[in-house]
């Protein structure tokens, strides 16, 4: 066993989700930069350059929804590796996961309010309760469970967002009526403005900003987990289901996983390349790119998720032995506490208490602060768990779990 691994780690899900925790930045610099408005359309805020424009559909393709997805299915996975190891030390398992979540709850608001409004951490603690009561599934209905209950939902989302690709379309083809193509005008003008209004905020004093943004965690959590809920819930429940058939642990023949992955790429990314295409042609009409992203993109994030999944694990074996596969692990081991850090890190860039970049750094040159939170996370987390046994918020997040103070320190 390599020094500084403890010994009840899965290398696989550690390095998917090092991945992953790199990864999700590509898609989030962007509310950072920008608010979160920005996540929709590269030019709110300034007219994008051809290597904006291409560094945003470069993120859409890759990164947007791949990376969350990923994220989401090793959440399953996890919770319900967890619960295993609880119950077959003769706990409740499902009782401590729920204690669990609670005090994620408390850690996610405690980041959305104190430093991003792009949390993710409290939605997982809503929704995760759902999968859970459906855990004991077999591993062959929870997959039909969750693609049934994923697809149904961003069919919804898409039939019931149609009338703005059609609103948009007309436009772009110079068919619309006065009062359609006022309305799409309108209602990108007001996305606009709001994201210059957040902005706006988060360039305030930290206090200034904290006050404002207080209101908003009353309701913004109830509201993403409501648009979320077809997605999350399902994605946890195939996570489970992947754990339990043994796609992480070498259960799956490589023949399954290259399967799987060429599937996923065939189906997911032409779908994801002529979407992002376009967008890009009607200029990443903000709306539009809304209703895209939360209905008609689900099919291609699903596959591409997968994909991603299938081909990390394959990758898996020759990876893990090499400097970049450890520091990878390293970072996959202690997620939550890079994913806060690289909050803290990209607040300071980008809002009024730091350098105060909001609002002036576009999708291409975005890219710099993706590559400096990738070298944060790859120096620091190898290092840190040669000395300690966890990161930081992990330990935390155990010890209030366990209602005790565990080891920190590790022994050398």
């Amino acid at each position: 066993m390599r020094a500084g691994a403890a010994p009840d780690r899965i290398a696989a899900l550690d390095l998917v989700r090092g991945i992953a925790v790199l990864g999700i930045l590509t898609v989030n610099i962007a509310g950072f930069a920008g608010g979160s408005s920005a996540v929709l359309s590269p030019g709110l805020h300034s007219p994008a350059s051809a290597n904006d424009n291409l560094a945003f559909a470069i993120s859409l393709v890759l990164f947007e929804g791949k990376m969350r997805g990923l994220f989401t299915l090793l959440f399953g996975a996890s919770m319900l590796l967890l619960i295993d190891r609880r119950e077959a030390a003769g706990e409740d398992g499902g009782l401590w996961q729920l204690r669990r979540l609670g005090w994620l709850m408390v850690i996610g608001y405690g980041h959305q309010l104190l430093l991003w409004s792009g949390d993710i951490l409290m939605l997982y603690a809503m929704l995760a309760p759902v999968a859970l009561a459906l855990r004991h599934l077999p591993v062959r209905r929870m997959v039909v469970v969750a693609l049934a209950g994923f697809v149904l939902w961003h069919a919804a989302f898409t039939i019931t967002g149609w009338s703005s690709f059609s609103a948009v379309e007309a436009v772009h083809t110079g068919t619309a009526d006065v009062i359609t193509k006022a309305e799409v005008l309108a209602q990108a003008d007001a996305i606009a403005a709001e994201a210059r209004s957040e902005v706006d905020t988060l360039r305030q004093p930290y206090f200034t900003m904290l006050r404002e943004r207080f209101g908003e965690t009353l309701y913004l959590p109830l509201l993403v987990a409501l648009l979320s809920f077809g997605e999350t819930v399902p994605l946890m429940l195939l996570g489970m289901a992947l754990y339990r058939s043994g796609f992480f642990t070498g259960g799956w023949p490589r023949t399954w996983l290259w399967r799987l992955a060429l599937g996923g790429l065939a189906l997911g990314l032409p779908l994801a390349v002529a979407q992002t295409w376009w967008g890009w042609s009607r200029g990443f009409p903000p709306e539009a790119m809304f209703q895209l992203l939360i209905g008609a993109a689900g099919l291609q994030h699903l596959a591409l998720t997968l994909a991603w999944a299938a081909l990390l694990v394959l990758a898996a074996p020759r990876l893990l032995p090499t400097r970049l596969g450890e520091r990878l692990r390293a970072a996959g081991s202690m997620a939550l506490s890079n994913y806060l850090l690289t909050s803290l890190v990209m607040a300071f860039c980008f809002f009024g208490w730091g350098l105060g970049l909001a609002g002036q750094v576009g999708a291409a040159d975005q890219l710099w602060f993706v590559l400096l939170g990738w070298i944060v996370m790859l120096a620091w987390s190898k290092p840190w768990l040669s000395r300690f046994r966890q990161g930081p918020i992990e330990w935390l997040w155990r010890s209030l779990t366990e209602r005790r103070r565990l080891p920190f320190h590790r022994l050398l």
